[in-house]
């Protein structure tokens, strides 16, 4: 693999990161990666005792501390933050997500992936963000492209549920939040920058909780088999992301074979994504849902 490598995560030394679902998968990897550079990396993790296996497994000159995070529950996203008191935040990486469960609601009511993979993250990232010093790097997918922002109907509550489009709907949320936030951070003047990235196609249990045998078979085995990257390749976008010289609101994900794999770059995002009224009014809300609302003062 030729260009950006974790070789070219800069020393991170006296440096503080969030990673949400850095317990397995994706986040795991990125955790590792920021403490082999000297980051203190607080993982934020739904499963406390899968948290503490995680840490101890986290060799390098940094650390790793757990906290307990349920992005399905905003009474959890908001004692998690109320915790973090005044601690500055280095790097904040909403990472955790679910992928095509079937129909299920969050403690809060809301469609699960939509809450979770958004909801969740928008709420966390608002309450921290007067602590944030750095970035905010939000890992969304290329499924972005089949999803739809559907304003009438957001928790799949009068819709016949189709988890891909659920899922691509979350995803799409995820990047017009990135670019509102930086736009809300660039009209403040703060020198926090809001990114996003996609990991591609990566061997993770991320696919594994679908209800379909057939489609955890093609995805979770053949798929992970014949074409995805491995977990620590599938973190390269984000940590290009949240260390590269790069400017706000840049989306991050493989260069190689079809954005599936290989070394991260810069990438396009579908018209919809780019869409700046519907993510005024996406992020209007999503204030409503979850009762968060913050102004970027950093």
């Amino acid at each position: 693999m030729t260009g950006f490598s974790a070789a070219d995560v800069p020393d991170l030394t006296g440096k503080t990161a969030i990673v949400t679902g850095a317990s397995s998968g994706i986040g795991l990897a990125t955790a590792k990666a920021l403490v082999a550079h000297g980051a203190r990396v607080i993982l934020a993790v739904r499963d406390e005792a899968k948290g503490r296996g995680a840490a101890k497994a986290m060799p390098g000159p940094g650390g790793a501390e757990v906290a307990v995070l349920d992005l399905a529950r905003l009474d959890s996203v908001r004692a998690f933050a109320r915790d973090w008191s005044r601690q500055p935040v280095d790097l904040l990486i909403n990472n955790a997500g679910v992928m095509i469960p079937p129909l299920s609601r969050t403690a809060d009511g809301f469609e699960l992936q939509f809450g979770t993979n958004h909801l969740g993250h928008f709420a966390l990232t608002n309450l921290l963000l007067p602590n944030v010093t750095g970035r905010v790097v939000t890992v969304s997918s290329s499924a972005h492209r089949y999803g739809r922002i559907d304003f009438d109907d957001l928790n799949w509550e009068r819709r016949r549920y189709r988890a891909w489009r659920a899922y691509g709907q979350s995803k799409l949320a995820n990047l017009l939040f990135t670019a509102e936030l930086q736009r809300r951070l660039t009209e403040a003047g703060s020198p926090v920058l809001s990114m996003a990235a996609h990991p591609g196609y990566a061997a993770t249990n991320l696919q594994s909780h679908s209800d379909s045998r057939l489609m955890e078979f093609a995805m979770g085995t053949l798929g992970n088999r014949l074409v995805a990257q491995d977990a620590a390749s599938g973190a390269l976008p984000t940590l290009y992301a949240a260390t590269a010289e790069l400017p706000g609101n840049t989306f991050a994900g493989p260069s190689g074979f079809g954005g599936l794999r290989g070394a991260p770059a810069p990438c396009a995002r579908s018209k919809a994504a780019s869409d700046a009224e519907v993510a005024r009014r996406l992020w209007q809300v999503s204030e409503s849902l979850t009762g968060v609302t913050a102004s970027p003062e950093n």
